[in-house]
């Protein structure tokens, strides 16, 4: 690990941008004072060293001095007796200092008696003195630049020769910054006044450093532990730093143990003990209620504190908020910093933390007004009264609920179930079972999104029952229905025959709302196994059942599942999907309804309706953030859909991760947002799509999507064997875990043959006959499998949707590039016609693709007018969608084929565009290999086109091509 001193400055554009402009200033003889105020280790020292640093690079000179503690009186003058002392020998100071004996005296107080005089005579002088010696050390564009840090420590007599400056600066070529901690500025520091009164003056600035924000502090962490912290380190590093720089620094050398390094609570320490005794006992208190805390529950606490009894605490809390120790947030007090309250929490004894806990809980008992129930049950356990942190995390958990808190809730309730052995009458305090609690937090974790442990809490309460088969068939049901979020289709089918050998046996009970509950989760099983017919039988008997007991909430899910199958027939699914939602919403049941938005959503993405698809994603995106949903799988779903909508309809904007997201869940995401990363033609998104090879595991869908991007941007990127191989990867894959003739092979078919016909393309004068039969042959077989799939697979409703019918288009057109490319028959232009079309229902990046190899068939063919017109619109459309990689292919073939684009330049070079392009990148120093994923062409045409360039130039190396371009004048034309 790197200490921040052996990094660049990181963030701090504003406060280096106000020193440039005063630095400017003063080197025209327009001098200031700037004043840098902060807390301790947010990165005064650090940005002063930057500051020094750029005025030595400007010219300038640059001067540190500093100020030291040493108790109330302090050594007078002393930032400025060291600032002469390292000046002094320079030409004009020590004629200063030669012609002002009051300066000689303070230099060289030994040997320089005083006169006899009264100081109030002599001072003057010497703070003259003083003055026109910095003044003396700077001159036109080259001013002084005294820095003196630590102004909180300053002498009165230091604060004196401060205010004699700020108010006598003219023309001088000076700039002096000062420094100090705000944290240890209270109301009755001396130097406080003094800020006051320099601010009012014309030429004196004063700022604030403020702490890292998150994106500033990551690059921190970032730079001093030479790789990005775990997101979860992240996120703690965060949270107790707060964006302080040093106290960052000292956790992240600390590591992730989470222990408070020593050497932080020692300073936290030094801090308090200059406090009187009953401060220190409050604030030792204060830190026990946390980084904030309510005014009225800490004095109800202090009432029951010894020592803090009746007005001594409001006192003592008067001296905490003066001595800036505690403050004002959000209408409660806070410590100055989160690490305070830590330190001062770790340093009470076990047995003083347990008691004061209990004072805590003895006020919220008393008056539950000045606290919530998890308040009430965290001191409950702190101070362990276990009876009472089991009823008030019962408490907590309803709050959470009530609140859509499905996190909080879940951790409560986790709680609850962690205290149960050890609270004997457990069961009545709260007025349930064991098993209810554990299936409320299964609930709670499913809408969380924590698809894993709501089945293993509902796996728990399953194994735990000792009750009547009915019950126990219903627990089942809802282990299937978590099952089924994890895609364990197997074990879901098996708990839901167990439960329906109770609830539908012809001794049973008869029709219920558990039966009807189990039919709907059976047909969702078969609908994930594709057996629509199957599933329907089930849904159809679940829907019967639900009207006929009146069990909307299984009505609602089984409507939904038959929406699916519907898929065909949009109308009709759209209004099965709607009816559900409405009865949902009616019903409050949030888990079926944030699932229609997301079936509804898909029903009109399945049939081309991009337009309503989106308006519907957004609705309910915006309901699952209402709810507290957004984490669920059908929260998380829309998600992913969300990135997949806007690539497809031509928004390749980045968008960043959703904060919180589960690792699992949002790998998923990220996968998704791959596709608008190969389009935009990120600099990195083969390291991320081959990061994202190491979890395929995770999900079918992210090895499809992550490995059918990479494919594509190898074939952008000119590596086209490996596309084919990565291709064959996904597919060996996915035909293991799904089956054979998964939809998702058309497309991954279609990429491995673009990739086939781009190798083709590119080596077709060298490949000799075997080559060009090998090619044709697999691209022979990777059609021929597309054709499969699109007749063997299984699509929802039984019908290839508009997009998979379209990659089966460009599946054909590419396959007739492969055989061009290999000495067969020219490509027809209406395979790309068709394609181009097919594409139409709303695939804005696909059509502009399409249209582009249109153009190019069209040229081939002769026609060249047309092909020239699709060109031209192929490219509009790329730059507008900022698909860079698409855009770039789109000017070299226009270039080939001699299409005049719209603003183009003549040049008087030797060298084509292209290879002008290239010879900029050489000049960068990039190899043959980068400049390849930078222009989007392949490694050997880069190397051919620097051979080109070298032949061009009559030159033997790189290096020396670009010397002669640079004579020519060949760069940045």
């Amino acid at each position: 690990m790197r200490r921040s001193s052996q990094i660049p400055l990181v963030a701090r554009t504003q406060e280096v941008a106000r020193f440039r402009r005063a630095f400017d200033d003063a080197a025209a003889g327009e001098p200031g004072v700037l004043l840098l105020g902060g807390d301790a280790g947010v990165g005064k020292t650090r940005l002063v060293n930057h500051l020094a640093a750029l005025t030595q690079e400007a010219g300038g000179r640059a001067v540190v001095a500093h100020c030291l503690d040493l108790g109330d009186v302090g050594i007078p003058y002393l930032p400025f007796t060291e600032a002469l002392g390292l000046l002094r020998d320079g030409g004009g100071v020590a004629q200063t200092v030669a012609e002002r004996p009051a300066l000689a005296r303070l230099l060289d107080p030994a040997r320089t008696p005083g006169t006899g005089r009264d100081d109030h005579a002599e001072r003057l002088p010497l703070l003259d003195g003083i003055a026109g010696a910095l003044a003396s050390a700077g001159r036109p564009g080259a001013p002084l630049v005294l820095f003196v840090e630590d102004l909180h420590w300053a002498d009165p007599s230091t604060r004196d020769v401060l205010r004699f400056l700020a108010a006598r600066l003219r023309s001088e070529h000076l700039l002096v910054v000062g420094t100090y901690r705000s944290d240890d500025v209270d109301r009755r520091h001396p130097l406080r006044p003094l800020v006051a009164e320099l601010h009012r003056l014309e030429r004196v600035e004063h700022d604030e450093l403020a702490t890292f924000t998150p994106a500033e502090l990551r690059e921190f962490t970032t730079a001093i532990n030479d790789a990005p912290l775990p997101d979860a380190e992240f996120a703690a590093v965060l949270r107790r730093s707060e964006g302080n720089a040093f106290f960052a620094e000292e956790l992240v050398a600390a590591g992730p143990a989470g222990t408070l390094p020593w050497t932080l609570a020692d300073i936290l320490h030094a801090r308090l003990a200059r406090l009187p005794d009953t401060v220190q006992d409050l604030v030792r208190l204060a830190s026990v209620g946390g980084r904030q805390v309510r005014e009225d529950l800490l004095l109800a606490a202090a009432a029951r504190t010894p020592g803090l009894e009746g007005g001594t605490a409001v006192e003592a809390l008067r001296d905490a908020v003066e001595q800036q120790v505690l403050g004002v947030e959000q209408a409660n007090l806070a410590f100055r910093h989160a690490l305070l309250a830590e330190a001062l929490y770790l340093d009470l004894l076990p047995g003083e933390r347990a008691s004061t806990h209990r004072a805590y809980l003895a006020a919220l008992q008393d008056d539950p007004s000045l606290g919530s129930p998890a308040e009430r049950a965290h001191h409950a356990l702190q101070g362990h009264d276990l009876p009472t942190a089991l009823e008030a995390s019962w408490d907590a958990a309803a709050s959470a609920h009530d609140l859509l808190a499905p996190a909080e809730q879940l951790r409560h309730l986790e709680q609850v179930l962690s205290l149960w052995e050890s609270v004997p009458d457990a069961a009545e305090r709260v007025g349930t079972d064991r098993v209810d609690v554990a299936l409320a937090a299964a609930g709670a974790a499913s809408r969380h999104g924590r698809a894993a442990r709501a089945a293993q809490l509902a796996r728990r309460a399953a194994a735990a029952l000792d009750a009547s088969p009915r019950r126990q068939a219903s627990v089942r049901v809802t282990l299937a229905r978590y099952l089924m979020e994890l895609d364990e289709s197997d074990d879901a089918a098996a708990e839901c025959d167990r439960a329906l050998a109770v609830l539908d046996a012809p001794d049973g009970p008869g029709p219920s709302a558990d039966l009807a509950v189990a039919l709907a989760v059976r047909g969702r099983v078969e609908l994930n196994r594709d057996e629509d017919e199957v599933a329907r039988g089930y849904l159809e008997r679940a829907v019967a059942v639900a009207h006929d007991v009146d069990a909307p909430e299984a009505e609602t899910d089984a409507l939904a599942s038959l929406a699916i199958i519907e898929v065909d027939d949009p109308d009709t699914a759209a209004r099965l999907v709607l009816t559900a939602l409405e009865r949902a919403r009616e019903v409050g049941d949030l888990s079926t309804e944030i699932r229609c938005w997301s079936n509804l959503a898909m029903t009109h993405f399945y049939a081309g309706r991009l337009d309503e698809a989106c308006d519907v994603l957004g609705r309910g995106l915006e309901r699952a953030r209402e709810t507290a949903t957004i984490r669920s799988m059908h929260g998380i779903w829309m998600q992913q859909v969300d990135a997949i909508l806007r690539y497809t309809t031509g928004d390749l904007r980045p968008t960043e991760l959703p904060a919180g997201v589960p690792a699992a869940e949002a790998t998923m995401i990220t996968a998704a947002q791959q596709y608008a990363a190969v389009a935009r033609g990120d600099a990195d998104v083969l390291d991320r799509t081959a990061a994202l090879r190491e979890v395929w595991e995770v999900d079918g869908f992210v090895a499809l999507v992550a490995g059918g991007c990479r494919v594509d941007a190898l074939t952008w990127a000119g590596r086209h064997d490996e596309a084919v191989e990565v291709a064959a990867a996904v597919v060996d894959h996915l035909g293991a875990i799904w089956s054979t003739y998964f939809l998702g092979r058309i497309w991954i078919s279609a990429l491995a043959l673009a990739a086939l016909a781009g190798g083709a393309e590119e080596s077709a004068a060298a490949d000799d006959a075997p080559v060009q039969t090998e090619r044709r042959r697999r691209a022979d077989a990777l059609l021929e499998v597309a054709r499969a799939t699109a007749e063997r697979g299984r699509p929802r409703g039984g019908s290839l949707g508009p997009e998979g019918q379209a990659w089966l288009c460009r599946a054909e057109a590419e396959h007739a590039r492969v055989v061009a490319a290999t000495g067969g028959k020219q490509a027809d232009p209406v395979l790309w016609e068709t394609t181009v079309s097919a594409f139409g229902y709303g695939y804005r990046y696909e059509v502009a693709r399409a249209r582009l190899r249109w153009a190019q068939a069209l040229h081939a063919a002769g026609d060249v007018e047309a092909g020239a017109r699709e060109t031209l619109e192929a490219l509009a459309e790329a730059e507008r969608m900022g698909a860079r990689p698409l855009a770039a292919a789109a000017q070299a073939w226009a270039r080939r084929a001699r299409v005049a684009l719209p603003g183009a330049r003549r040049t008087s070079s030797a060298l084509t565009e292209r290879e002008e392009e290239v010879l900029a990148l050489v000049a960068k120093g990039l190899s043959n290999r980068q400049i390849g994923e930078r222009l989007f062409i392949s490694t050997k045409t880069a190397s051919v086109h620097v051979s080109n360039i070298l032949a061009k130039l009559a030159v033997s190396g790189r290096a020396e091509a670009v010397a002669v371009a640079t004579r020519r004048g060949l760069l940045g034309v």
